[in-house]
């Protein structure tokens, strides 16, 4: 019996596909790697980099392609999508993008494919949301990057006040990815011991971290134009747990059933992720608080959902 072909699209070859891609090429044994993007020239270009790649690491097919190359493949992952304009709404920003999100889920969908959707595209929550809505796909088959960025940011905020490896720094952030985040400072730990234990954790400690990570992506457009290493890693992360079903513990934007009181909505939250994609979303510890906060957030992504045209 052939052995499965293991297969990829990327959907939107920008600073966060490219940087992806080439992080893919590198960490998962891939057999075909196709890039999809409406600027053909930059993806050939794109390609003829990445086979360089694979002739370092892993013998990948690497070519440009379709939707319809999707008919076969394992993960459809979408990173296209439009920023915010200046003095643009929020709603605006969920129209224009649902808009692209449709162009790509609909020929996708229509052409046989029957793998896992991952969604960067921002705002990602909502976009996740959509994905599902407008593909009729089974929520354990959509997955969203959520708010692994904000955690990873987390991480490294904690690391460097408290002068750690950010290997000993156990955190989460939880809820919609980027300003109404949620950081449940009760279940951080450092070095396995409880936060509060190694350092005084008052409202200026709490305010202090979470500007560093909110804050964090404006400083790095502001400097760069763009933010895109991380949330590349974490959509590698999410595609090889799947490819390799290794029913990894990951921060995603995963699909609420009841959990933290919430339905019918993707939000970050962690999973455990495996070849059917979410295998199990994981309801973790928040204060009453911290619960009403992400239940009040939530109501308000799916009004927008809601009237999104």
């Amino acid at each position: 019996m052939d052995k499965k072909q293991r297969k990829i699209v990327i959907v939107g070859d920008g600073s966060v596909g490219s940087s992806f891609a080439f992080s893919l090429v590198q960490n998962c044994a891939l057999d075909e790697l196709v890039i999809v993007d409406l600027v053909k020239q930059y993806a050939e270009g794109d390609v003829k980099d990445l086979e360089d790649v694979a002739a370092f690491t892993n013998a990948t097919n690497v070519h440009t392609g379709e939707y319809a190359d999707a008919h076969d493949a394992d993960i459809v992952v979408i990173t296209a999508g439009v920023p915010r304009k200046p003095g643009e709404s929020r709603l605006d920003l969920v129209n224009r993008n649902t808009k692209i999100l449709e162009s790509i889920v609909k020929p996708v969908v229509a052409s046989g494919f029957n793998g896992c959707f991952v969604i960067s595209s921002n705002p990602v929550d909502i976009l996740t949301s959509m994905t599902q809505r407008l593909s009729g796909f089974p929520r354990n088959r959509v997955i969203g990057t959520g708010t692994s960025l904000d955690t990873a940011r987390l991480r490294v905020a904690l690391a460097q006040k408290l002068n750690v490896s950010t290997d000993a720094v156990d955190a989460a952030v939880l809820g919609e990815h980027g300003d109404t985040s949620i950081v449940n400072f009760d279940e951080i730990k450092i070095a396995y011991q409880p936060l509060n234990t190694v350092t005084t954790v008052d409202d200026q400690f709490k305010a202090d971290i979470e500007q560093a990570v909110r804050g964090k992506g404006g400083k790095i457009i502001e400097q760069k134009g763009a933010t895109f290493y991380g949330v590349a890693i974490s959509l590698m992360q999410i595609c090889r747990a799947i490819l390799n079903d290794e029913s990894t513990e990951l921060i995603i934007s995963a699909p609420l059933a009841g959990e933290y009181g919430i339905h019918d909505l993707y939000l970050g939250s962690p999973a455990i992720i495996n070849h059917n994609g979410v295998e199990k979303v994981i309801e973790a510890e928040l204060s009453d608080d911290e619960r009403g906060r992400m239940q009040h957030f939530a109501s308000k992504m799916l009004d927008m959902m809601n009237v999104a045209s």
